[in-house]
């Protein structure tokens, strides 16, 4: 079962050890790291291998996702942005500079 891990780039996973990867219990981190940094044809792997609904409910309760891939995921999932928890968090977030 580690048909995907094989044809994802393993520079996302810099952090962890690839050997203790596994498809099911490590989703969160594999759909993150995918959906910032891969290309369309490694997002696309993504989306068949754990589907539509999974995806989305996983990237919108990530913490954070720079607004270049918010923008994506949200038209590419057609997700209102407002419905990403790093949106509201980031509303929510008071800067001096926005006074």
């Amino acid at each position: 079962m580690r048909g995907l891990l094989e044809k994802l780039n393993k520079a996302y996973f810099w952090d962890v050890d690839p050997l203790l990867l596994d498809e099911f219990n490590s989703k969160r981190i594999i759909i993150e790291r995918v959906m910032n940094f891969g290309n369309l044809l490694e997002i696309k792997l993504v989306l068949k291998h754990y589907g539509k609904e999974e995806v989305t409910k996983t990237v919108c309760n990530l913490n954070y996702i720079d607004p270049k891939t918010l923008n994506f995921l949200s038209l590419l999932l057609n997700v209102p942005i407002n419905e990403f928890k790093c949106y509201i968090r980031k509303q929510s977030t008071s800067q001096p500079w926005s006074y």
